[in-house]
């Protein structure tokens, strides 16, 4: 059995024995604590001698003698010498000082154990004898520490990860990504799970709301083809509203903040009426969507470039372009009417066309043509928004 204990060593002398690969991990987190090392090897790794030439730490160019231990706080022995290991730890016992025995924990008084850290909290995991597993579960809740599953936000003013926090009466625009939870960004995440209010999009990934903002309330402000539950304006001042109250406000959107989400009048709304803002790049679904079902926007042997618009008047201004991938946001309803006028602007009627609908979602579908025929193709599918139209050759890649 083992009992769990933070240790400050900052200033305490800690001695380590041997030079090798293994020393050579243990020491930089021993001087970052603040530890004063002494190292006891005849030879050691480049990065120790490193560190001993730049007065980091002492170097003791010999073999381990007893007396090496008087005065130690921490002992960690890490030779490839049975003898040696042994050696030390019997002198470490006999001083009652702690030691980790390298290569043998039944034999050790300490363990190092797997080690976690993010925005100002520390998890150490030990599994006895087994560092594979030790080291398994401390990445799996690094990950989580790192995004805000696990709750990280600090109780107290100053508290460590204080500085990586939002602070009070400020908006953080979040770009969602298209959809799939995994696809939020680690900072998004780490401001969902501090956020007092968020004003969310029905495109973005409002699944994780209950979860990873449980505390906070939740501002449905969903827009849908045809129907906008709140105005513009209104989600604005909102934004505003909320922030003057002194709260946590994180606008979470679908797709990337400033790719056709108006998140640059959000922005400029809030500044102009004194509120600090933060903008949290998303993962846009002109480009992902379409990765989502196999069609990449460039191609080295069909597509060179791509374009992304949306489609409305501007669209007859977009010339054809061989070699090039054009991507239709918002033109679900008005297909055949775009087909059109691409074909007008000089489209071959043969260039492939897909439409990926609720891209990166269990009922994702993609839909495959060409432009004379995709708007009747859709509309015998029933084809809906929201859905990303792409035209040109690398279209005919799209897969179900």
């Amino acid at each position: 059995m083992t009992y769990p204990l933070g240790l400050n060593l900052s200033g305490r002398r800690v001695l380590v024995v041997g030079g090798g690969p293994v020393a050579a991990r243990r020491v930089p987190p021993l001087l970052a604590e603040g530890a004063a090392v002494e190292l006891v090897a005849p030879r050691v790794e480049p990065g120790l001698a490193e560190l001993a030439e730049s007065g980091a730490l002492v170097w003791h160019r010999r073999g381990f003698l007893p007396e090496d231990v008087t005065g130690a706080w921490l002992v960690l022995a890490h030779t490839d010498s049975a003898e040696v290991q042994g050696l030390v730890h019997r002198t470490a016992e006999e001083q009652r000082v702690f030691c980790v025995t390298g290569g043998d924990a039944a034999a050790s008084s300490a363990w190092v154990p797997g080690v976690a850290r993010a925005h100002g909290v520390t998890v150490a995991v030990n599994a006895g004898a087994d560092p594979r597993r030790a080291k398994a579960v401390t990445a799996w809740l690094a990950a989580r520490l790192e995004t805000g599953e696990i709750p990280v936000a600090p109780q107290r003013p100053g508290a460590p990860g204080t500085e990586g926090a939002q602070a009070p009466g400020t908006v953080a625009l979040v770009g969602g990504g298209p959809g799939d939870p995994g696809l939020l960004t680690v900072r998004g995440r780490h401001l969902l799970a501090g956020a007092d209010v968020v004003v969310a999009d029905r495109l973005g990934p409002t699944d994780l709301l209950p979860g990873l903002a449980e505390h906070a309330e939740i501002i449905d402000v969903g827009k849908r083809a045809g129907y906008h539950r709140v105005t513009q304006d209104r989600i604005n001042e909102t934004l505003v509203a909320q922030a003057r109250a002194g709260l946590r406000v994180v606008r979470l959107k679908g797709g990337d903040p400033y790719v056709f989400g108006r998140g640059g009048e959000e922005v400029e709304f809030c500044h102009a009426h004194g509120i600090a803002t933060e903008v949290v790049p998303g993962v846009t679904s002109a480009i992902s969507v379409p990765a989502a079902a196999g069609i990449p926007v460039t191609h080295r042997d069909m597509a060179h470039g791509f374009t992304v618009i949306t489609a409305h008047e501007e669209l007859r201004h977009i010339p054809y372009r061989e070699g090039h991938t054009l991507i239709l946001m918002m033109g679900v309803r008005g297909l055949a009417r775009n087909s059109a006028t691409l074909l007008a602007a000089g489209y071959p009627e043969d260039t492939p066309v897909a439409v990926v609908e609720r891209g990166w979602t269990p009922t994702q579908r993609t839909t495959v043509g060409e432009l004379a025929t995709i708007a009747a193709i859709a509309a015998e599918r029933g084809v809906k928004a929201p859905a990303v139209i792409l035209v040109g050759r690398v279209a005919a890649l799209g897969r179900e």
